[in-house]
């Protein structure tokens, strides 16, 4: 029998309680994650209320006229089975419906449900894990040779990287990847030429596993999985500890370089679009900034 679900907008106080339900369900959220989706789209994350109390959440984020996403999508355990899940999943669907395309991140077992809400099956996402150690060898030698720069936070030219994702992601999303590059915890670099053009960019940030803390790589954007070993050197030079980070299966060269650079498969998602499939390429994205809004 279905009861009642009161479904609302996420509020700033509800922020703690969906972070630490990713982190039990094992989403490894990364610190911050969560404000920033909402400040995506404020109509665009919601929690569901039984008698009062929070039981679970989604996100169907309007990145723009074209393109949503849907996920952080879960009912806390004892609430199981009871139909919330269905609603939180109808609301999210009615926020994106008259959108040309909508993706989402499917575990392997809903892949079927998703199916059959009109979604359809894109590539693989693999999860790998590595750990960082404190006496890490040291990265890879400077790339003056090469006419490129490596920029770290507030000297890295904003324009340029926002240039560089539009081109290679599947919708722009500059609201999103400006409050992801600008947050405070972790570390954002990029390569960058003489004339301020770039050529790959990425973030490490601290996130919250089922039992401590680790850090998570993502996103990951560089020209050829050279300038991408390059990068994840850099970044996780001074970060040792548990490292994730997600590949998407349409870039065949990422996960070589993963399982090159001692990365171990961890767990997978699969892609899935309702209506148009984006057409762009993805064999320069080497890492997703999170499942959560792809």
């Amino acid at each position: 029998m279905t009861s009642f679900l009161r479904i609302q907008p996420l509020r700033e106080r509800d922020i703690r309680t969906v972070t630490d339900w990713a982190r039990l369900e094992g989403f490894a959220p990364g610190v911050g994650d969560v404000a920033i989706y909402r400040h995506t789209d404020r109509q665009g994350l919601w929690v569901g209320h039984l008698a009062g109390a929070p039981v679970g959440c989604i996100a169907g984020v309007r990145y723009n006229a074209a393109y949503g996403f849907i996920g952080l999508f879960l009912v806390v355990p004892e609430q199981r089975g009871r139909g919330f899940g269905r609603q939180l999943w109808r609301h999210a669907l009615s926020h994106l419906d008259d959108l040309p395309c909508i993706g989402l991140e499917a575990a392997p077992e809903r892949e079927a449900d998703h199916g059959r809400w009109g979604f359809q099956p894109a590539s693989l996402t693999q999860r790998w894990q590595a750990i960082s150690r404190s006496d890490q060898p040291a990265p890879a030698a400077p790339l003056e040779a090469s006419g490129l720069k490596l920029l770290q936070g507030e000297a890295i030219p904003a324009m340029a990287v926002q240039a560089y994702d539009a081109q290679r992601e599947p919708s722009p999303r500059p609201h999103f990847l400006a409050d992801w590059l600008a947050h405070p915890a972790g570390t954002v670099l990029a390569l960058i030429d003489g004339n301020d053009r770039c050529h790959g960019f990425g973030r490490i940030r601290p996130c919250l596993l089922a039992s401590g803390q680790g850090w998570r790589i993502g996103p990951l954007l560089a020209d050829s999985p050279q300038l991408a070993g390059h990068l994840i050197a850099q970044l996780r030079a001074d970060h040792p500890g548990v490292l994730l980070i997600d590949t998407p299966g349409a870039n065949a060269q990422a996960g070589a370089l993963m399982a090159q650079l001692g990365f171990e498969p961890l767990s997978s998602t699969r892609r899935m679009y309702r209506g148009e499939q984006p057409a762009v390429p993805l064999d320069q994205v080497f890492g997703l900034a999170c499942l959560e809004l792809g």
